[in-house]
């Protein structure tokens, strides 16, 4: 009896294998559907977030073809295009760099930073001028970059917001409380009477991004929980919380919608399992 035991164990562990290792190697697109009365004309962007490095094809080009198939008005990249951490004793960003400067000679690209761009930002120490080139490089290219600072979309009543929050806001297990004013303190105030973006990695803090008057926030980080289970949704997060609240998809709160995207890649621990990676599509509808 034993034996048949120790068979199915290991047919579910060679299942398991195989979607872990699919979900890893590939991504689909998601679309999700907006409606404002902000703006002049239906709008579409396409999120990116989460690359951390990886690789699609010959030098992203399946990941840069779906992208271009989609045909969007702009790009928005919720950050965590690389991962901070040194592999052969660099940092491994030029995947994300790639992508973001081929996609800029086509369209308006807008990023704000993540986690990992905001640490090789903060800790000079470690890793030097690093992100001053890696930020020159973008620019150069046409990518618009947003640091707690904002640009208003030519043609379109659109505003868009970038939020660079410190690093304390990623910490492990126990959630930072965000002070009642600090997105504005950061940042300025919203634009009312604009189709108001708003670009925040940490989509922990939804509610504090809809208060300060985001029409539409676009996060990443979560991974979509790493792990999905039917019913239960993403069963961990980078923060070490199970089962997160927000762990990918669409959020309406007070008819303000945040669009969670679940990444494209991983770093770390390289699992990702019926959680395929996703590049998202946002159709912003006139009414």
């Amino acid at each position: 009896m034993w034996i048949y035991f120790l068979i199915a164990i290991l047919i579910l562990a060679i299942l398991s294998a195989a979607v872990i290792y699919h979900d890893t190697h590939s991504f689909v697109v998601r679309k999700y559907d907006v409606n404002s009365d902000k703006i002049s004309r239906n709008y579409n962007f396409v999120l990116l977030s989460d690359l951390h490095g990886y690789v699609f094809g010959d030098n992203n080009d399946k990941l840069i073809a779906a992208i271009e198939e989609i045909n969007p008005d702009a790009i928005l990249c919720a950050g965590d295009m690389f991962t901070a951490h040194r592999i052969k004793g660099e940092i491994q960003y030029q995947a994300g760099l790639h992508v973001l400067t081929q996609l800029s000679a086509k369209y308006p690209v807008y990023m704000g930073n993540g986690n990992h761009e905001h640490k090789i930002k903060t800790f000079t120490g470690e890793f030097g001028n690093l992100f001053d080139r890696y930020r020159s490089a973008l620019k150069r290219a046409g990518v618009v970059t947003l640091e707690n600072d904002s640009i208003d979309v030519d043609g379109t009543n659109i505003r868009i917001t970038g939020l660079d929050l410190d690093h304390d806001y990623f910490r492990k297990v126990v959630k930072l409380k965000m002070e009642k004013g600090h997105v504005e303190k950061m940042v300025g105030r919203s634009n009312k009477n604009a189709f108001q973006v708003l670009i925040a990695h940490n989509p922990q803090y939804f509610e504090e991004y809809s208060d300060w008057g985001a029409d539409l926030i676009v996060s990443g980080h979560v991974h979509g929980g790493i792990i999905r289970l039917p019913l239960l949704g993403g069963v961990i997060s980078p923060a070490i919380a199970l089962f997160p609240k927000y762990d990918g998809g669409k959020f309406v709160r007070n008819g303000k919608t945040m669009i969670l995207s679940r990444g494209i890649g991983t770093h770390s621990i390289h699992v990702r399992m019926f959680n395929p990676g996703e590049v998202d599509v946002i159709r912003v509808h006139k009414i």
